[in-house]
């Protein structure tokens, strides 16, 4: 049995639009199959959770990343296979999962794909999929947030990076892993289970969800005027080229930094130390 989970509001309605397609298919196909509608914060999770206990087989994710977050975390622990169906704005982890971004191929893909196991990841022991990261990202995000109520797909995001190239102050970070300490001014740290953020840009571009491991990213701070050209090399995903960029694989790293703000799958949180760790083989999804 499938539970189709609906969030009304995201990508200002359209998601609501794509479940009801969703369901008129489901319901053609003679698919046995339940819904319900998101309310508030955090009720996905809710919902999820109950229709694993109530034995679904899998749960459908209409919505964006943060849809698809709330979701895996009801579902983590469970043998209930999470089905996403992109209808936000950024649809960043349907990319790296190689799910198709029209919704109703992306159904198709889900009913002729049996679920297997993906890697998660853990910020401070509460769950993320896609990745989370502090710095320049996050002042863009900021201004993205403001412009996803008029356009759509990566055109917020990099509305969001211009006007953060005006804005952004490097942070003075300490970094712990297993091997070393680092403390420095950063432009970017990331942490990844997936390739994508803001709609399409490759923040991680050699991470695997299922290789037992997170990347992480980091990218020394630099004046204000070199940042143009470089960020280019962001847009293009020519990342790892950058001037101070250097990439890892690791199961377990600590950030501190005042007045630390963290880009969770999109949702932005205020914390003074974030501790990411690797949750192997964590979820059951269709892939």
């Amino acid at each position: 049995m499938l539970q189709v989970l609906i969030n009304p509001i995201a990508g200002n309605g359209r998601a609501q639009r794509i479940g009801a397609q969703i369901l008129r298919v489901l319901s053609e196909k003679n698919i046995q199959h339940d819904s319900c509608t998101t309310e508030y914060a955090g009720h996905a999770t809710l919902l999820a959770r109950r229709a694993a206990e109530a034995g679904a087989d899998s749960v459908l994710a209409v919505g964006g990343d943060g849809t698809v977050l709330e979701t895996a975390r009801g579902l983590l622990g469970t043998e209930a296979a999470l089905g996403i169906i992109p209808a936000g704005t950024g649809n960043d982890m349907v990319k790296t999962l190689g799910v198709p971004q029209k919704p109703m191929e992306a159904l198709e893909h889900i009913l002729s794909h049996p679920p297997r196991r993906m890697d998660a990841g853990t910020v401070n022991g509460e769950l993320f999929l896609n990745a989370c990261g502090t710095g320049f990202d996050v002042c863009v995000l900021d201004y993205a947030q403001r412009a996803k109520k008029y356009v759509q797909g990566l055109l917020p995001y990099l509305w969001g990076v211009l006007r953060a190239l005006f804005s952004f102050r490097s942070i003075d970070a300490c970094i712990q892993t297993a091997e070393t300490t680092l403390r420095k001014p950063l432009l970017v740290f990331s942490i990844a289970n997936g390739r994508f953020i803001g709609g399409g840009i490759q923040i991680a571009p050699l991470a695997c969800p299922d290789d037992g491991k997170l990347d992480m990213l980091t990218i020394d701070a630099m004046p204000r005027w070199r940042m143009p050209l470089q960020l280019v090399k962001l847009l293009t995903g020519k990342v790892l080229s950058i001037p101070g960029a250097v990439h890892g694989r690791l199961e377990r790293v600590c950030i501190r930094a005042e007045n630390m703000r963290v880009n969770v799958d999109g949702e932005i949180v205020s914390l003074r130390e974030a501790v990411f760790e690797i949750l192997p083989e964590a979820l059951l999804a269709h892939w």
